[in-house]
């Protein structure tokens, strides 16, 4: 059930930041409009998968492991200098399932450490984060926190669970980068970056960034909300004389009324690698387009949530057939604003083969 290809593009696997600040740090030091504080998430789940494929054994196994999220602890500091606010994040992602392959050779995944400038012209970003291409896709959807499909990781994978990446969305992979975002215009905000481009290939020639943008909009009304987005990325790389584009559009709206939320997204793209840009297509024929539709409802701290995401057409040069479809139910009571138990279950299918997986676990954050 695992594929080689994927554990060499992704060694750690896949999550996104809960925010790129996060609501619920601890602050160490306030003084003199200087501040830092630190914010961390936990999360532990006991999994029980099945598994099957054409030509092969039925596969039961147990694990605890963490979820789609790893361990998370950042750190975040501001400073008011005059006019501008300066800022900067450093996080750091581990995972815990060491102990039954690699001892205590825990996997720390530096995706965050950049610095921020602030003023009235809007917000300029130096350094690494997520990108732009499909970020409010996946920080939108309602499994962050649980666990999702581990067809692509292979259900005895070591690492993170995949959530919806695959089935629904690509990754934003932390990328270096050099990114502006506009001021908030009545509810409308721009996002336009340059990124390290990703290499096709140790030898191919990449003559510019890569250009990544989100154009998003949010607004209340009596009751409720809506938020509408639109992403897009465009980069070129030669490999001996032969040119190719990778490019993309992700777009999605979200709808909350009286505790029940609507989710809508998907995206299009060409040339990417298989979960995102962390790597090129050696072809140009990665067109892969996905969606993912969910509901939720919540009531007194427990949010019930139905998940359907896909995608469709080959994302990597060895699996141009892998149509990858991922079904949820889930449940997140919180227990208190630090505190949420989860339960879940998933059903990720291929034509060739399928993984039923239920997750119980818990997530701590602070």
């Amino acid at each position: 059930m695992k594929n080689n290809n994927i554990a060499k593009l992704l060694p750690l696997a896949a999550a996104v930041a809960i925010s790129s600040q996060a609501s619920a740090a601890i602050t160490l030091y306030d003084h003199e409009e200087t501040t830092f504080s630190v914010d961390g998430l936990f999360n532990t789940f006991y999994v029980n998968s099945d598994s099957s494929a054409d030509g092969a054994n039925d596969v039961s196994q147990a694990r605890i492991k963490m979820g789609f999220l790893p361990n998370v602890i950042g750190f975040n500091f501001s400073k008011q200098v005059d006019d501008l606010k300066l800022g900067g994040r450093s996080s750091f992602w581990a995972t815990i399932n060491d102990g039954n392959s690699n001892l205590t050779d825990s996997l720390i995944d530096t995706r965050q450490f950049y610095a921020t400038v602030d003023g009235s012209f809007g917000q300029i970003l130096i350094g690494k984060d997520f990108a732009l291409f499909n970020r409010s896709n996946i920080l939108g959807d309602e499994i962050l926190l649980g666990f999702g499909q581990t067809m692509t990781t292979g259900d005895d994978g070591n690492n993170v669970s995949f959530g919806n990446i695959g089935a629904g969305y690509l990754y934003p992979f932390p990328n270096s980068q050099i990114t502006y975002r506009t001021p908030d215009m009545g509810g409308f905000n721009l996002a336009v970056g340059l990124m390290d481009p990703a290499k096709r290939d140790a030898a191919s020639e990449e003559s510019r960034p890569r250009i990544e943008a989100e154009a998003s909009y949010a607004t209340d009304f009596d009751g409720g909300s809506v938020k509408g987005w639109l992403g897009y990325m465009n980069q070129e790389s030669k490999l001996a004389g032969d040119a190719m584009t990778a490019k993309g559009v992700s777009y999605g709206v979200n709808v909350k009324f009286a505790g029940l939320a609507l989710t809508a997204s998907g995206f299009k793209a060409d040339g990417v690698g298989t979960a995102g840009l962390g790597n090129l297509l050696t072809t140009s024929d990665g067109e892969v387009d996905g969606k993912l539709l969910q509901a939720s409802y919540t009531i007194n701290g427990t949010r019930l949530v139905l998940s359907r995401g896909e995608n469709d057409g080959g994302s990597t040069a060895n699996a141009s057939d892998l149509d990858l479809t991922n079904k949820t139910f889930a449940v997140f009571h919180s227990l208190n604003s630090n505190l949420t138990l989860v339960g879940e279950y998933n059903k990720a299918e291929t034509d060739t083969a399928e993984i039923k997986t239920i997750a119980l676990g818990a997530v701590v954050t602070f």
